[in-house]
C-alpha cells in the first residue's frame, strides 16, 4: 500500500458490544482523522489494517470516477468515515 503514514488510534467500547475507533493519520501534507466501527475488540493491529485497506478502497473508488466510462457504485460504508482534518 501507498499510505505509509502514522495511524493513531483510541476505542471505546459501545453498549452493543460493538467498538467504536477514532483513528488519527499523521500526514503533513493532508492530516485526517476518521470513525471505523467493528464488530467486537479486536487487536490494535487488526484495526490498522482494516482502516488502510478501506482508505485504499476509498482512494481507488476517488481515482475510478470517469464519465464517460460508468461503473458500477460501490455500496457507501456506513461503518467508515474520514475527514480532512
Amino acid at each position: 500500500m501507498k499510505n505509509q503514514n502514522k495511524i493513531s488510534i483510541t476505542t471505546k467500547t459501545l453498549a452493543s458490544g460493538n467498538c467504536q475507533v477514532k483513528f488519527y493519520v499523521e500526514d503533513e501534507a493532508k492530516p485526517q482523522y476518521g470513525y471505523l466501527l467493528v464488530s467486537g475488540p479486536k487487536p490494535v493491529g487488526e484495526i490498522i489494517d482494516e482502516i488502510k485497506q478501506r482508505m485504499e478502497r476509498r482512494r481507488n473508488t476517488a481515482m475510478n470516477m470517469n464519465p464517460f466510462y460508468p461503473i458500477p457504485i460501490a455500496p457507501e460504508d456506513h461503518n467508515f468515515y474520514l475527514y480532512s482534518a
